[in-house]
């Protein structure tokens, strides 16, 4: 984050404007909604701010700009649309410790004015941190379309019943969970009133729920745009976000913002959390009465161990429900422009884990090295070598095509190919690290670089061997 996001109370803080042109009066009309007193420096004004000084609302100073102008103002506008100005204005305020905006001179901002939805008291701020204004106008714009114009009565509404809200629940998760039904109910776009008598009978009828609730949440594969949208109401809604290693910290970002955050991951050949301790732990917490997300990369249900979870709060007795996400054999291999199965070349798909109970292998090795197959391989980098001495000895040729995806649908996103037979090899030489998926069979070999590029993944690297190449030709 370049910016820190900020809503500034300037009603009747004293505020500078120099220029006097079309952009300081859009500035001009922008300060003085905000109640600010405005005062502005310029030898000449618009009509409309010339106007705006015979109605008092503004004081006119028609001159140039000089030092002492900045002293005693909260903030300072430059719009003179004179660079030179503009510098001199902006380094003046900076030695005075005054945040100072220059139009359209970034590096002589202190901070950017945002493009903004004003539904008021409800205000949404937009920002591109000075790089592309007319991107954030054009967000701008969809939002308004999306933000019905009694939002700011329905705002003030809730605003006049905070107090009698609070006195009524006096704890705070149990008025959160109230304010959140109240605004997931219809309301009229015409009548306050309608919406004063919704409030008055959800809080005569509200019942705190004592029991909390546990969400076993599939987080995806990494990007933050393949999130599924019931994944993303469950992480704004919970009071607890239990989270793995392989969540990335771009969905974190998704989260509630005052939500705990609690990473229980785990890591071959590292300390971590127990999966029993992670099961105490979602029990306690759902005890407690709290709304846990357990999030979980890809999807709960697949290679997750969220059906232990799901048996853990299940023995327990406490509520809880299932939100499947993309799993990584499906988002990686998109990403990568591979197709799982081919009706030329793969009529089934197998998922596998290469780590089995205690290390144990009960692999069906014989039916895993049929040929037009696909396997897709989890958790498989430290056993690359034996999964593929194993298929080898079980019938599946050297020469069949192989794809690693290491940080799959990610920017650090890189793809290697080439055979089973060269799999050890290739894990060596290319510095494989978790979290890889390998996906084996004759699809490995299809895909390029446009066409992961085409997938919206934003790929590093993809890498082909000579031999994968002679393969694929």
């Amino acid at each position: 984050m370049d910016y820190f996001p900020a809503f500034l109370d300037l009603k009747g803080r004293p505020c500078l404007l120099v220029g006097g042109g079309a952009v300081a009066s859009r500035k001009a009309r922008l300060l003085l909604s905000a109640g600010a007193d405005l005062r502005v420096v310029s030898p000449w004004l618009t009509a409309e701010l010339a106007e705006l000084r015979e109605q008092g609302r503004l004081r006119h100073e028609a001159r140039e700009f000089k030092p002492g102008d900045v002293d005693g103002h909260w903030l300072v506008v430059s719009a003179t649309g004179i660079p030179s100005v503009e510098k001199r204005v902006f380094s003046i305020a900076e030695q005075q410790r005054v945040f100072c905006n220059s139009v359209d001179d970034k590096a002589s901002c202190s901070y950017i004015t945002p493009a903004i939805v004003d539904r008021n008291p409800i205000v949404v701020a937009i920002s591109s941190g000075g790089s592309a204004p007319v991107l954030a106008r054009r967000i701008r714009s969809r939002i308004e379309t999306m933000l019905p114009a009694s939002i700011g009565q329905l705002a003030s509404l809730a605003a006049g019943w905070r107090d009698r809200v609070k006195h009524r629940l006096e704890d705070f998760g149990q008025r959160l969970r109230f304010w959140e039904q109240f605004f997931d109910r219809p309301f009229s776009p015409q009548a306050s009133a309608l919406g004063e008598e919704s409030l008055e009978a959800l809080l005569d009828d509200f019942e705190a729920e004592s029991d909390g609730e546990a969400w076993l949440v599939g987080a995806g594969p990494g990007d933050p745009d393949l999130v599924t949208l019931k994944a993303m109401q469950c992480m704004q809604a919970a009071d607890v976000i239990l989270h793995d290693r392989l969540v990335s910290p771009a969905v974190l970002e998704l989260a509630r913002r005052d939500a705990d955050r609690i990473s229980v991951g785990k890591q071959a050949g590292c300390k971590g959390s127990t999966q029993e301790e992670i099961n105490a732990l979602l029990v306690k917490l759902v005890s407690e009465g709290k709304r846990v997300c357990r999030l979980k990369g890809g999807d709960p249900f697949i290679f997750g161990r969220g059906g232990e979870e799901a048996d853990a709060l299940e023995a327990a007795g406490l509520r809880y429900s299932v939100v499947p996400g993309i799993t990584a054999a499906a988002g990686c291999a998109a990403a990568a422009g591979i197709p799982l199965t081919h009706r030329e070349s793969s009529q089934s798909l197998m998922l596998l884990t290469a780590h089995g109970k205690e290390g144990s292998d009960r692999q069906d090795w014989p039916a895993l090295a049929r040929d037009r197959q696909t396997l897709a391989v989890y958790m498989g980098v430290s056993r690359f070598p034996h999964l593929s001495r194993q298929l080898i000895q079980h019938g599946r040729t050297a020469d069949t095509p192989v794809a690693i995806i290491e940080n799959g649908t990610l920017p650090g996103q890189r793809v290697v190919r080439g055979t089973l037979g060269q799999l050890p090899l290739l894990s060596a030489a290319h510095r494989i690290q978790s979290p890889a998926m390998l996906i084996i069979g004759e699809v490995s070999a299809k895909g390029s670089q446009a066409q992961t590029e085409s997938t919206g993944a934003r790929l590093h690297q993809d890498v082909r061997t000579p031999a994968a190449r002679t393969l694929t030709n």
